[in-house]
């Protein structure tokens, strides 16, 4: 949720942000008007606590006539406290309600729009030049390491195998990813994947988001969609030592998604599926380092896409496309031969302090006193990986050369044959 200090001293700030992203702006007056109630609640509550307080304090000392009065007040006081109690439980449900309903605030220089209107900070690597390239399932199924059929017949469309290399590579894949990040200092972890409500809501994934979430009613337990949520809820209710630094973990997970809404879209092979694996980094930070703390998270992710000899591009996302916890987005897109266009495979987002609040996750500044911690997070490795891998290494008999930091995680193999005739 946002800073109400930043919408009382700043609300124009927050409006930008709303028109930035394409949402309403009426949202930031109902949340004003949503604060000043709740303050003024409060203020009528405690000063109803107050004199009850005092009168507390004078009924021993009364008698007669006088103690009568002060009984009298003291039943009616009693009704009145018990009336403003409501009230404040009232206005902070309404207030709470309110914030959820307006996004993070966009971070300066992020460009305004929907998800079209992205900016292209840079290309990376020479696209592949093919004459008559294959996609990544033809390729897989010609490697024995992809078998959607199977997956369908098993668990229904968008479900898949990977089956022999497949397998090896995608575990090579994260395996080279994990490393990576623990040789940069991050924590490994392998978190739970099936998440309180109050840790999927904390994140900022039950709002918009809500419909891709996969929700098991009987236990009221979410299937994580990335492994970004148990690592952000990590952390709720504490207070972290960040004086050393950012506070950085790398985690491993498979991942659901429900993919409501995008019937149609990229349904062959593995682009868009149900269940894929990633690993994926989090960082807790002070706020004032945030900004830095996700250049250096786009770059590690930049460095293993090099690994993987991949071209690829590098936007900067649009407001509107952001999702309502990030403040910023950056987003590395490697090239697909077949489609003659780029497709994300990695993603890091700054959320500023917006999921921290929520989960009450603070640290304390060297002289002792509390701030809410900034949160950040940005893919490593993930399943989606294999297409971009599969089409740009392909060679014209089917074949796929392996990227030479990957051989040691697939048997040392530099190439990968076919197990079955194919065209």
């Amino acid at each position: 949720m946002i800073d109400l200090r930043l919408l009382r001293e700043d609300p124009d700030t927050v409006r930008a942000s709303q028109r930035l992203r394409g949402d309403s702006v009426d949202a930031v007056d109902d949340l004003l008007r949503a604060d000043e109630s709740r303050r003024s609640a409060v203020a009528s509550f405690e000063a109803l606590r107050a004199e009850q307080k005092q009168l507390g304090k004078l009924m021993p000392k009364a008698a007669g006539d006088e103690k009568a009065a002060l009984l009298a007040r003291t039943k009616d006081l009693s009704a009145a406290v018990k009336a403003a109690e409501a009230a404040v439980n009232d206005a902070e449900a309404a207030l709470r309600d309110a914030q959820f309903a307006i996004a993070n605030v966009v971070q300066e220089g992020a460009p305004g729009g929907g998800e079209d209107d992205y900016v292209v900070l840079r290309e990376v690597g020479e696209r592949p030049e093919l004459a008559d390239p294959r996609d990544h399932l033809a390729l897989g199924e010609l490697l024995g390491a992809i078998d959607t059929e199977r997956g369908a017949k098993v668990s229904g469309a968008r479900f898949y195998y990977l089956t022999g290399v497949g397998a090896l590579l995608q575990l090579g894949l994260l395996q080279m990813g994990l490393w990576q990040a623990v040789e940069a200092g991050f924590t490994p972890m392998i978190p739970p994947v099936l998440v309180k409500p109050e840790s999927m809501e904390g994140t900022g994934f039950l709002g918009s988001h809500a419909a891709e979430v996969y929700h098991l009613p009987a236990d009221d337990l979410f299937l994580v969609g990335t492994s970004e949520v148990p690592l952000a809820a990590y952390h709720k209710d504490e207070i972290l030592s960040l004086a050393a630094g950012p506070q950085r973990y790398v985690g491993w997970s498979s991942c659901f998604r429900r993919e409501a809404g995008s019937y149609g879209k990229d349904t062959r092979g593995i682009i868009r599926v149900h269940q894929f694996d990633k690993v994926e980094m989090f960082s807790y930070c002070d706020p004032a380092q945030a900004a830095e703390e996700h250049l250096r998270l786009l770059a590690w992710e930049e460095e293993m896409l090099g690994k993987l000899e991949l071209a690829y591009r590098v936007i900067d996302v649009a407001a509107g496309d952001l999702g309502s916890s990030a403040a910023r987005k950056f987003d590395c897109e490697a090239w697909l031969p077949t489609q003659s266009r780029y497709m994300e495979v990695t993603s890091t987002s700054n959320c500023t302090t917006f999921q921290a609040r929520r989960l009450n996750t603070r640290f304390r500044d060297a002289d002792g006193r509390t701030h809410t911690a900034a949160t950040l997070n940005g893919t490593l490795a993930t399943t989606r990986m294999l297409v971009a891998l599969l089409e740009q290494h392909q060679q014209p008999d089917g074949s796929v050369r392996v990227p030479k930091a990957l051989q040691p995680f697939v048997g040392g193999r530099d190439v990968l044959e076919p197990v079955k005739a194919g065209s």
